[in-house]
C-alpha cells in the first residue's frame, strides 16, 4: 500500500530525511518511532503530497506521490498534528462540509456522516459547535473527517497529543479497530502507544530509519544476554560454588541476604534458557526458591540504544568536524 525507497528532504543545511526506506501492507498498524525532530512529520507531509522531496521515490496505493498526486490524496485520510477544523462550524456541518470537499456524491453522504460518527464516537456531540468540544472529542473529529470517505489508508501524525489518559486509551483503541480493516500509519514519540497498538514499528532517528520490525522482534535483537533474578534459601557458600561452575551464567551479582535468602542478579548466555536451567539447579540441591524472574529487553531499551547509538555518531561526527574546521583555521 505504501512503498518508499531513498526519500530524502533536505531545509537548507540540515537534513531533515535521509535516504529512508520501507513498506507497509494493508492491515498494518505501522508506528513510525522517533525523538522530536527525527523525520517523522517531514515523511508523513512527504507521503500525503504535502511536501516535496529532493529525491527518491514514494507511491502511495500505485499511485506517484509526486506525479499523481490528486490519486494519492483520494487514497489516503491524513490526521495531522494539529487537527484542520473550523471553531466556529458545527460538528454536523463539518462533516457534511467535508464530505462536499471530498466530492462525494450526494446519495452517500448521510451514510457516510453517520458512519464516522459511530466508528468515532460523536453521538454525543453532534449538535455542538467545535469550539465547544474538549481536546479528545476534537481529535475524534479530526479522525471522523480523515476516514469520511472510506480511504483504504490513514496518515496520523501524533494522534494522541496533548490528551488525558483516558482520551489516550480511547484513540488508541480506535486506532486498533480501523487498523483490522485499512493500513494505519502513524507518528509518536510515546514508547506505550506503539507497545499497545502496533503490529509493526519503523525507529526513525536524524533522518534515517534505524530499526524495522514488530515490537517483540525488535526487543529480541536488542537482548545481548539474559537477565535473570533469583533468590534461594540454601548454604550461601555451596550456592555460589554452583553458580560458579554453570557454563551459561556469564556473571552473578549478590544482591542482598536477609532472613537466610539469598538474591542475586546472573547473566546468562542468550542461547540458554537459564531460568529453567536455574529452576533445576535449585531442585536437585534441595534447596528453596523464593523468587524467580526473567528481565528481558523492552521497547524502552531498543529506543534508547538505537536514538542514543546514532546521537552520539552525529556527536562525534561534528566533533572530527569541528576539529577539522580548528586545524584549517
Amino acid at each position: 500500500m505504501i512503498e518508499v525507497k531513498e526519500l530524502t528532504k533536505s531545509y537548507g543545511p540540515t537534513v531533515a530525511v535521509n535516504s529512508v526506506s520501507f513498506d507497509a501492507h494493508a492491515g498494518e498498524v505501522l508506528g513510525f518511532l522517533g525523538p522530536n525532530g527525527a523525520g517523522k512529520t517531514t515523511t508523513m507531509r512527504i507521503l500525503t503530497c504535502y511536501l516535496s522531496a529532493d529525491a527518491g521515490n514514494a507511491t502511495v496505493a500505485g499511485y506517484d506521490v509526486f506525479e499523481e498526486s490528486i490519486e494519492v490524496r483520494k487514497q489516503i485520510g491524513y490526521l495531522p498534528e494539529s487537527a484542520p477544523l473550523y471553531t466556529d462550524m458545527g460538528v454536523l456541518e463539518y462533516l457534511n462540509f467535508m464530505t462536499q470537499v471530498r466530492q462525494l456524491p450526494k446519495s452517500q453522504r448521510k451514510e457516510r456522516i453517520r458512519s464516522v460518527i459511530d466508528t468515532c464516537g460523536l453521538e454525543g456531540v453532534i449538535q455542538k459547535d467545535i469550539g465547544e468540544l474538549s481536546k479528545g472529542y476534537r481529535q475524534r473529529l479530526g479522525l471522523a473527517q480523515s476516514l469520511i470517505h472510506d480511504p483504504p489508508i490513514l496518515i496520523l501524525d501524533e494522534p494522541t497529543s496533548g490528551l488525558d489518559p483516558n482520551q489516550i486509551i480511547e484513540i488508541r483503541n480506535l486506532i486498533r479497530d480501523i487498523g483490522q480493516e485499512k493500513l494505519v500509519l502513524f507518528s509518536t514519540h510515546i514508547l506505550s502507544e506503539v507497545s499497545a497498538t502496533c503490529s509493526r514499528v519503523l525507529i526513525i532517528n536524524n533522518g534515517e530509519i534505524v530499526a524495522n520490525g514488530t515490537p517483540e522482534e525488535l526487543a529480541s535483537q536488542a537482548k545481548g544476554e539474559e537477565i535473570v533474578h533469583i533468590a534461594i534459601r540454601g548454604p550461601q557458600e555451596a550456592v555460589e560454588a554452583q553458580l560458579n561452575e554453570l557454563d551459561f551464567v556469564s556473571q552473578w551479582t549478590a544482591i542482598e541476604t536477609s532472613n537466610g535468602i539469598l538474591a542475586y542478579q546472573i547473566s546468562a548466555t542468550q542461547e540458554s534458557n537459564a531460568a529453567e536451567e536455574l529452576f533445576h539447579v535449585v531442585v536437585q540441591n534441595g534447596w528453596s526458591l523464593t523468587e524467580l524472574r526473567q528481565e528481558s529487553a523492552d521497547l524502552e531499551d531498543v529506543f534508547l540504544n538505537l536514538t542514543d547509538k546514532e546521537q552520539t555518531q552525529v556527536q562525534k561526527q561534528q566533533s572530527a568536524e569541528q576539529a577539522d574546521d580548528n586545524d584549517d583555521a
